[in-house]
């Protein structure tokens, strides 16, 4: 059993349908479901409607959810399942090595080849610089932040999916990995593309801020 003493406490509200908690995790969860639905399907308004499935089906099950998982692992896990159905096309390991490999907009020679030690990690002399700290660049927080979430969007969708669950939504690595029913290696190779994507944005934003 995983469920903690203030989950099970949410659980009981959510099971005598209490309202006021339903809105709370309504709010807390909604935007990452949509955007991890997002990936999954062909449009906002289908991911919209997985998303409100997804919602309806936690309403129905709560009363036999067992608890052999995080109540946010067992709804996400509801969710994927739902935009699965609804859109998604089966893709073999290879395929999502593929998109992780030739997506995102990072030049692909920074990266070190796949019969290197360390595959798809940053070569040596391509190693991003550190972002600034000083109080300059500390203004620039809420502006780097917005263009972190405008390049997370722009990523390919298995990259996004990966690192909004890992980073948005701050779930471990087995954790998403059991979600996505993806490798070890898939889920390493997806979270690293993405990250190095939306950290070559930040790069050349500050690049031109400087």
């Amino acid at each position: 059993m995983t469920t903690s003493v203030d989950e099970a406490d949410l659980i009981a509200a959510l099971r005598a349908r209490d309202e006021s908690a339903f809105a709370e995790l309504v709010d807390l969860h909604t935007a990452a479901m949509l955007r991890v639905a997002r990936g999954y399907v062909a449009s906002r308004e289908i991911a919209e409607e997985v998303v409100q499935e997804a919602w309806v089906a936690l309403i129905k099950g709560i009363d036999t959810f067992e608890g052999r998982s995080s109540l946010r692992t067992w709804l996400f896990t509801v969710m994927i399942n739902i935009a699965k159905k609804r859109g998604m096309r089966e893709r073999k390991d290879r395929d999502m090595q593929i998109a992780a490999f030739t997506g995102g907009t990072v030049d692909p020679a920074r990266f070190r080849g796949g019969d290197d030690e360390w595959p798809g990690h940053w070569t040596d002399d391509s190693t991003p610089s550190a972002f600034p700290t000083s109080p300059e660049g500390a203004v620039l927080g809420g502006e780097l932040m917005a263009v972190a979430r405008r390049e997370l969007d722009r990523l390919p969708e298995r990259q996004r999916i990966v690192v909004t669950l890992r980073d948005v939504l701050d779930m471990d690595s087995d954790e998403v990995r059991k979600l996505l029913d993806i490798s070890v290696a898939n889920q390493r190779v997806l979270l690293h593309r993405g990250r190095a994507a939306v950290r070559q944005a930040l790069e050349d934003y500050l690049k031109d801020a400087m």
